[in-house]
């Protein structure tokens, strides 16, 4: 099976200051080295250029070129896959339960989480605990 990453794992990756800045790089050096397959999903990366190039977020940000330049690398990767909304991605999304309804801030996290399950990419590299509420996905914390 296949596995993603989140984007705080390519900010902490490219954020050489941030004390979880080896771990990281050590997870997108394995997803870009292979010889597994992993999937980068594209809401990840776009919440990555976000987040990585915002000035309030980022001690110091990186610029849309620095950024879209990490994000080149990350997907020219032979290991690495771009996968898009597969035609099961909206009954996905629908189907998903977290105990409670899905609005605000979980609707990112279901999408990601409806793309991986429509994708048949099993695993997700996150530091974000939301994802343990959805059924059918393994949650690894690489910096546990």
């Amino acid at each position: 099976m296949s596995y993603t990453i989140d984007a705080n794992v390519l900010i902490y990756a490219s954020n050489a200051d941030a004390p979880e800045h080896h771990r990281a790089q050590a997870v997108v050096t394995r997803m870009v080295s292979g010889p597994e397959l992993s999937v980068a999903l594209w809401p990840v990366l776009m919440g990555f250029l976000r987040i990585s190039t915002h000035p309030r977020i980022m001690p110091i940000p990186l610029t849309i070129d620095e950024a879209s330049t990490v994000i080149d690398q990350f997907v020219a990767a032979p290991s690495v896959r771009i996968a898009g909304d597969a035609p099961t991605f909206w009954a996905s999304f629908r189907s998903l339960r977290i105990g409670s309804p899905i609005r605000g801030n979980d609707v990112m996290d279901a999408a990601i989480v409806a793309l991986m399950l429509s994708n048949g990419v099993s695993t997700i590299y996150t530091r974000d605990r939301g994802f343990r509420r959805f059924d059918g996905i393994r949650v690894v914390d690489p910096f546990a």
